[in-house]
């Protein structure tokens, strides 16, 4: 969840209730392109191909995402996640490709409180309190009166900042500083949860308890994309997208990514997955072919359950 919200007062932050889209400048989109919601995956991306100047940071990318699931997007930094990301929550335009995000394009007007973006940094206020910071976001997302102070509680216990609510967030070690980004995120109960690297930087007792806040979204019908850099996060994810160079190697759960790899862990795997396509490529070169993109034909694809099949980039090229 950014902070696109003008900088509150102390006294004003908890207790303002202001249009959010005065405060945020949004404009609303008419071209929902809205589908059934039906057996749609939560998420699918088509071809997503995006450029900075003659740089490709994103090469013909496709994928689906079932809805329920903790999906872990994979790969080094500087491979393209945040970039995904942003097309995925609609305030990056691709070059070519679309996405489709619960049944609408991305960024569409229906899906602003159905679904939550969590940033690399977090963009809460630091002066304020943890409850100050709550309560003026919610009031910027429309919430008055008991249903703000219904969600504002909710949202601390969620998270376990009970104890440290009334405390000033620059007071609050990193992993509670993440997790109050992540409490305002969840104040709209969005049904798709999109967070960039969330535990970077956090020591290992406070990334295994952000990731049983996750686990207990993902039980109460939650969609989670999580990227990291970290593969050992793999373990935690129910479905992986792994990159590499703004392109996708393989969309698949761990144990079918394991067997198809003969690897005995995801990173092992990973770095098998970057040679075979790298001699893929080296083929298809020497054979003149055009290798824009090692992603799957998805347009074919109706519904959710085809998003839980596997895909590997390197069995696209012969």
């Amino acid at each position: 969840m950014t902070a696109p919200f003008p900088r509150p007062g102390r006294a004003e932050a908890a207790r303002r209730g202001t249009d959010p889209t005065k405060l945020s400048g949004a404009v609303q989109n008419t071209e929902h392109s809205a589908a059934p919601a039906g057996d749609l995956p939560a998420v699918a991306a088509y071809g997503l191909t995006v450029n900075r100047g003659t740089r490709p940071v994103l090469r013909n990318v496709s994928f689906t995402i079932p809805r329920g699931r903790i999906v872990g997007l994979l790969g080094p930094s500087g491979c393209g996640k945040t970039t995904l990301l942003r097309c995925v929550v609609g305030v990056q335009e691709p070059d070519a490709g679309h996405v489709q995000v619960l049944g609408h394009s991305a960024g569409a007007w229906p899906l602003r409180t159905r679904v939550g973006y969590v940033t690399q940094a977090p963009s809460v206020y630091a002066d304020l309190t943890v409850l100050e910071n709550l309560r003026y976001f919610a009031a910027a997302l429309g919430m008055r009166g008991w249903r703000r102070e219904d969600a504002v509680v909710r949202v601390v216990k969620e998270v376990d900042l009970v104890a440290y609510a009334d405390q000033p967030v620059a007071r609050l070690s990193g992993g509670q500083y993440s997790r109050v980004s992540l409490a305002v995120a969840l104040l709209n109960r969005p049904d798709l949860l999109v967070m960039d690297e969330p535990t970077v930087g956090l020591d290992p007792m406070v990334r295994r308890e952000l990731w049983l806040v996750f686990q207990r979204l993902a039980e109460q019908g939650t969609t989670l994309l999580v990227s990291s850099h970290v593969m050992d996060e793999a373990d935690r994810c129910d479905r992986l997208l792994l990159m590499r160079s703004g392109r996708l190697l393989a969309s698949a759960d761990r144990d079918s990514l394991l067997k198809h790899t003969g690897c005995a862990d995801v990173e092992e795997a990973f770095l098998h997955l970057v040679r075979v396509a790298a001699a893929a490529e080296a083929r298809a070169a020497r054979r003149h072919d055009a290798v824009d993109g090692l992603s799957p034909h998805l347009l074919d694809q109706p519904g959710a359950p085809d998003a839980e099949r596997a895909f590997f980039a390197a069995d696209t090229l012969t």
